[in-house]
């Protein structure tokens, strides 16, 4: 029975109805506020300056009701949207001129945004931080002496030598990066302490190591274009501005409109600012080498590109870098929103956008995004600028084709999937007949290598008839085989052979549906040729490498028909290969025999050598060791090998994640259930609980013995990798000093180059093992050469 009174039950539901619509309509505001705050200095029937007024003046109305938010929203906008900088700047700076206590609660917002940035590696959005802060001052919100002793307190700790230097460089980077938008009112006012920064700034950069410049460079040779270190770069462009005054002709400042109002303003001062101590576990932005593809002679008649030491070339490269990242996940409007770029009647901006595309494609040691991304951006490119891009896009494949022999090698492996990838959207049309010369050339040559490794790549994405049709007689050779197996108990003389008989068997037992039993009492009776003669005595291990070879080809073979086909092969047999293939000599007799059955179609291989280590049929080191066979020594150049051998340790990688992940998680699991241990007993249903879900002491030991194994395991890859790789070259070395030859071939510099790229592509794990490196294989009786890969790649994070 309801004991409440009617009129009472009214006014309650009265009492809530009238709170939720007052929260309704809070929500309301504040949507609206933040949609405004969003859109102003987009295109608009009002002048931007008259937006500014207006929005000032709705959100002085405001401040008293949703002060915190309208802090919040300024702030994450000045951090996301980079480029509306000093539109937000001005915007903050109106709002002080009205109301000196929100300018000092802004200046303090922003601040501690900026040092929880600092705090926790958030390097990009505390850059964007500093840049606001400093646009404040042109704002008159700051005063150009309190930001000048935040630049000298950053620049300071570029000169702390106990911290690695990837961290020193941050920091000098970020004031560098900022003195474009506040540099002239710096120096109008405080041209002295000025000239002090840049000074102490200028010693910093004459005395860094740059170690790590040449394992960064998309070409190994800086003609026709510098391969500019990035600070090295800023510096000259900052040197320049400095020259010219301080003045630039790319950033929009709205504030000088508001002049008058806002000299008026009260100024405020920057707290003291200590950026947060080195963690040994922090991580910093790694250093970049500035890619450069045009110059001004490049660009027909038009207007003219920036010149590469000009501060417009660094502000529009930042721009377009910031679209792509704000849009790279939709390539129609990132296509749109670059070729919509502000500035666009100022600059040849085809040019500007083809450059900095490939500029992230070649990023290394990786591009920010997968590479399929930049491809797709620029079809749409060439799909909304029908009459410009498609050429500018030819010119500049034709740019890096030419300059192709001193390109490194895992931006090579870009410029072909890219290549291939564009080419199949546009019916592979290309003027082959004008690379007809490469047929001339040495077959280990970058040229010849590039046109096969394109239409190898073309054939995956198309058919080999059509590869052969669209290429011209001359480049013929270049042309891959038809992709297909090479099964040799079913070709000319496969009756001499000592396994075909079990081999025929074997194929009519698996089209019966055999079980995997059956499969294995078919291979019982094959002889083992490691037992018979000599050969005894020097192979301790079992393994049968004639049964290996009938039942890996054979089954490999019925299954040819697809990657599904294959896959479900493997699948129902892979009891067969576990038994077969328990030693690592027997797995990597499998992998000979799968690259035996598929050296014509490379993809088959990577994706079933790929499916054999995710079904645990062969270990990642068995793997890298038949890579670096002799047998594999003619292929070697390839780069399908080279596939294979990273998603190898990409899968090592992996797997070592995952088991510190659980283990972490475990811990933390165990933790929190012994910090509540003591709840009191009402608690105890849910005590319980909590008790069956903690992992168990023992449980966290046997996750801890898996991940050192899983530790020991990828050292132990590495190290193969390595030795393997410090062998070949050696060896290489050796027989041209013996033979009085230039080492320096196409395959030695490939070969370096491949080096290069493992220490670069898994820097983060091959850094752990770096000490263990040194120790045993890159000592210093080896080859300067070798050594000088080893020592460019510890000088990245040093």
């Amino acid at each position: 029975m309801n004991r409440r009174r009617p009129h009472e039950e009214e006014d309650g539901y009265e009492r809530l109805h009238r709170k939720r619509r007052r929260v309704s309509e809070n929500q309301e505001i504040e949507d609206r506020l933040e949609s405004l705050i969003l859109r102003v200095g987009e295109k608009s029937s009002s002048s931007l300056e008259s937006n500014l007024e207006g929005l000032a003046s709705v959100l002085e109305a405001d401040l008293s009701t949703f002060r915190v938010k309208i802090l919040r929203i300024l702030t994450e906008c000045a951090i996301r949207m980079p480029e509306k900088c000093t539109i937000y700047a001005t915007l903050v700076g109106l709002l002080n001129a009205k109301n000196y206590n929100f300018g000092g609660e802004f200046v303090d917002y922003i601040v501690k945004t900026f040092k929880e940035n600092l705090k926790c590696g958030k390097w990009n959005a505390a850059r964007y931080c500093l840049r606001f802060i400093s646009d404040l001052v042109n704002c008159h919100v700051l005063a150009a002496s309190s930001l000048l002793t935040l630049l000298e307190t950053l620049v300071d700790c570029a000169n702390d030598d106990s911290v690695p230097q990837v961290r020193r460089d941050w920091f000098v980077f970020a004031v560098l990066a900022t003195l474009p938008w506040v540099g002239r009112e710096l120096y109008e006012k405080k041209e002295s302490q000025l000239d002090h920064l840049l000074v102490t700034i200028e010693v910093f950069l004459n005395k860094r190591s740059k170690k790590h410049w040449p394992a960064l460079k998309v070409w190994s040779v800086d003609t026709p274009h510098l391969q500019e270190e990035y600070l090295d770069c800023l510096w000259a462009q900052i040197k320049k501005l400095r020259q010219d005054n301080w003045s630039e002709k790319h950033i929009p400042r709205p504030y000088l409109a508001f002049d008058s109002i806002l000299c008026e303003a009260l100024q405020h001062t920057l707290p003291a600012i200590q950026p947060p101590l080195h963690n040994d576990g922090d991580s910093y932005p790694m250093p970049r080498v500035i890619f450069r593809m045009f110059d001004y002679t490049d660009c027909p008649d038009g207007p003219v590109l920036p010149g590469v030491h000009s501060i417009e070339r660094f502000l529009i490269e930042e721009h377009l870098h910031n679209i792509i990242e704000a849009y790279h996940l939709e390539r129609k409007e990132c296509a749109a929103q670059l070729l919509c770029f502000p500035y666009k009647a100022k600059i040849p901006l085809e040019y500007c956008i083809v450059e900095i595309i490939f500029a992230e494609l070649f990023n290394l040691p990786r591009p920010r995004y997968l590479e399929i991304c930049y491809g797709s951006i620029l079809i749409e490119l060439c799909k909304l600028q029908p009459a410009t891009m498609p050429q500018v896009l030819a010119q500049a494949t034709e740019i890096l084709f030419m300059r192709i022999d001193s390109m490194n090698v895992a931006c090579f492996d870009r410029l072909v999937n890219w290549f291939s990838y564009h080419l199949s959207n546009f019916q592979y049309r290309w003027s082959w007949e004008d690379w007809e010369g490469c047929a001339q050339l040495d077959p280990d040559h970058p040229k010849p290598r590039f046109i096969k490794e394109v239409l190898s790549k073309c054939q995956r994405l198309s058919y080999h008839q059509r590869i052969k049709d669209m290429v011209p007689e001359t480049l013929a050779a270049f042309v891959p085989l038809k992709a297909e197996p090479i099964y040799k108990y079913s070709m000319e003389g496969a009756a001499s052979l000592p396994g075909t008989e079990a081999a025929h068997q074997l194929v009519v037992c698996v089209r019966n549906k055999c079980t995997p039993e059956e499969a294995l009492n078919v291979l019982r009776e094959l002889p083992n040729p490691l037992r018979e003669g000599d050969a005894a005595s020097t192979h301790a291990s079992q393994y049968n490498p004639l049964k290996i070879d009938v039942f890996v080809q054979t089954l490999l073979n019925l299954g040819s028909k697809s990657i599904s086909h294959s896959f479900a092969a493997i699948s129902k047999f892979h009891y067969v290969f576990k038994i077969l293939a328990e030693s690592e000599e027997a797995q990597i007799c499998v992998l000979r025999n799968v690259w035996e059955l598929w050296q014509k179609h490379p993809q088959m291989v990577c994706v079933l050598v790929d499916k054999m280590l995710k079904t645990q049929i062969v270990e990642c080191s068995a793997v890298a060791t038949w890579l670096f066979s002799k047998e594999m020594a003619p292929h070697f150049i390839h780069s399908c090998l080279w596939e294979i051998l990273h998603l190898t340790i990409d899968k090592m990688n992996k797997h070592v994640s995952k088991l510190s992940k659980e283990l972490q998680e475990a811990r933390e699991a165990l933790a929190r259930a012994d910090s509540s241990s003591s709840d009191s007993e009402d608690e105890s249903g849910s005590k319980k609980k909590k008790d069956q879900d903690k992992p168990t002491e023992e449980a966290v030991e046997r996750m801890e013995e898996r991940l050192e194994m899983g530790h020991t395991d990828q050292k132990r890859l590495f190290l193969i990798v390595f030795q393997r790789f410090i062998m070949i070259l050696s060896e290489h070395l050796v027989r041209a000093d013996t033979d009085a030859r230039d080492p320096l071939t196409h395959w030695y510099t490939s070969t370096v180059g491949r080096l290069t790229q493992v220490f670069l592509l898994h820097h983060e794990q091959v850094q752990k093992y770096s000490s263990t490196l040194e120790t045993l294989l890159f000592t210093q009786d080896l080859d300067p050469h070798i050594l000088d890969v080893f020592h460019q790649f510890l000088a990245l994070t040093a």
